[in-house]
């Protein structure tokens, strides 16, 4: 299985466009949260619009997962926590969301909400502990934040990770877990875009603007992971141990090369279109 790995494009229609275009080719995308941007002048109602229908499309080409992240917020539940209401309307696309889980071969996927408060934070945790009780080979779960502690969320001066995230992974000890939220992790020194915390892989895509997105691929098959940004490709492998730096990437596979020859629609347009 291959699983084609994002997170916060915040609204960057090239880069889903470029996941559309990229998604047929695996048998899974997993979309760690932030498709919104609450700093953008499209108002965010407008924007929940045209993300659900890059979802359902995305949902017709491949199995889709999407948990939400911090600002993919749209509402507050009754005790005033602030939750992602919308992201509800996405499963009827097919697409795993925000409480599911989902199984495929061997593997368990748990796709956990932002918490912003105590009850949420509590369903997250019911919805582990139950969980943990389903069949599986391997437990992969999608959070947008990081763990705490971790250079997959250092921000340069300090860690923005998810303390109770990392109190979950002692607990259940999932095989990996793959998140967004801090954006230079990967791309700074003491940051990374992988760790690994006892048994469990942590991932963290990081962001570039422009086209494509950076981007992630779990080949689970072939047990390799690897991490493609904007003039650079590494790759590590989950059998071994934890090392750093991981290894760039040499000889890559053809399915992987073709990405990179996605046509970007942009520059195909009349310059009186384009402006």
């Amino acid at each position: 299985m291959r699983c084609l790995v994002v997170a916060d494009l915040h609204y960057s229609l090239p880069q889903f466009d470029w996941l559309l275009a990229a998604a047929p080719q695996f048998d899974l995308v997993i979309f760690a949260g932030d498709a919104l941007n609450l700093g953008s002048a499209v108002d965010f109602r407008a924007q929940i619009v045209v993300v659900t229908k890059y979802l359902s499309r995305l949902a017709d080409l491949t199995r889709v997962i999407f948990c939400s992240g911090n600002h993919d917020l749209d509402e507050r539940n009754p005790e005033g926590e602030k939750i992602a209401r919308w992201v509800a309307g996405i499963r009827e696309f097919g697409v795993a969301c925000d409480g599911d889980n989902l199984t495929i071969g061997d593997t368990l996927f748990t796709v956990c909400p932002w918490w912003d408060g105590p009850l949420v934070k509590a369903r997250i945790d019911a919805q582990l502990r139950a969980a943990a009780a389903m069949p599986h080979k391997r437990w992969v779960w999608v959070h947008h934040a990081p763990p705490a502690d971790s250079p997959t969320s250092w921000g340069g001066k300090r860690f923005f990770g998810d303390a109770e995230l990392l109190g979950w992974i002692g607990r259940h000890h999932p095989a990996m877990v793959i998140s967004g939220h801090v954006h230079q992790s990967p791309f700074i020194q003491s940051g990374s875009w992988f760790d690994r915390i006892g048994a469990t892989w942590v991932f963290n895509t990081g962001l570039q603007p422009g086209r494509p997105p950076v981007y992630i691929v779990l080949d689970l098959a072939q047990d390799k992971a690897f991490w493609l940004a904007a003039g650079d490709a590494q790759m590590i492998d989950l059998k071994a141990p934890l090392s750093r730096p991981a290894a760039p990437l040499r000889d890559a596979p053809d399915w992987l090369i073709s990405l990179d020859r996605i046509a970007d629609p942009s520059l195909a347009r009349p310059a009186s279109v384009a402006g």
